[in-house]
């Protein structure tokens, strides 16, 4: 794993957008792997920008995202498709039909997980995976289980993950408990995965994901089993991780 530290949030966000402006430069036609949430939101800011300044081009470009609330529509300002359109879609120059988002208003589970299944296998894998992380070590909405999940599956979402998305909701009574979601296998199947991670409070589990056993209970640890992860994070967020290798190298 490929560790880069920044100075903050900002810094964090143009490195991790530099990687993903690499990747598009190298490979106009490539597939990108997409995260929703707060984390990620300067690194699209700063992908609009390099658009709009001409440095990139998005035409031939396609994307897939990790993950959707199971029964938000399309048009909810909640749902994970309307935040990727309002957010960053509609600001360069992509495709719609190059843009896939779990649906959510599949009342079918099995059959939601299948499309968005058959949809990376017909764009030919990923080539760059963006990932955020949650304060129990989740990757898209990949819980702590007995197991490492495969494909893209339907899952309870826990009590920590619902109170942490509740701040985005009018009241807690309106998150969604359940989600469509890639699996392990997804992600690791990805080429290249870029985790991107700020704050104070995400510093006990950084450490945890880069530093621990590789269990499903921690499941973004499965990523030091990756042979190309590039994990961009403040000085914040790697504090804790910082001390233990120096206390460890003493």
């Amino acid at each position: 794993m490929h560790i880069i530290q920044t100075k903050d949030y900002n810094d964090m966000s143009r490195k991790a957008a530099n990687i993903i402006s690499a990747q598009v430069i190298m490979k106009p036609d490539c597939v990108l792997g997409l995260a929703t949430g707060s984390t990620p939101l300067q690194t699209y800011a700063c992908l609009i920008d390099a658009y709009k300044n001409g440095d990139l081009d998005f035409s031939k470009v396609s994307s897939i995202n990790l993950d959707e609330y199971r029964g938000l529509s399309h048009e909810n300002d909640q749902s994970y498709h309307y935040f990727m359109k309002t957010n960053f879609f509609d600001h360069i120059n992509i495709h719609p039909e190059n843009t896939h988002v779990p649906d959510g208003m599949e009342p079918d589970a099995q059959k939601a997980c299948d499309d968005h299944n058959a949809i990376i296998r017909e764009l030919g894998g990923i080539d760059l995976q963006l990932l955020g992380l949650g304060l129990n070590g989740h990757i898209g909405f990949n819980e702590p289980d007995e197991y490492f999940a495969k494909e893209t599956h339907c899952v309870d979402l826990t009590e920590s993950t619902i109170q942490a998305n509740s701040r985005f909701f009018a009241s807690i009574e309106e998150v969604p408990t359940q989600a469509y979601t890639m699996g392990i296998q997804n992600i690791m199947m990805a080429k290249k995965v870029l985790i991107i991670v700020n704050g104070e409070a995400k510093a006990d589990i950084v450490a945890k994901v880069i530093l621990g056993p590789v269990t499903p209970q921690v499941p973004a640890s499965i990523l030091q089993m990756h042979p190309d992860v590039t994990l961009v994070a403040d000085e914040a967020a790697l504090s804790v991780y910082n001390r233990l290798r120096k206390e460890t190298n003493k």
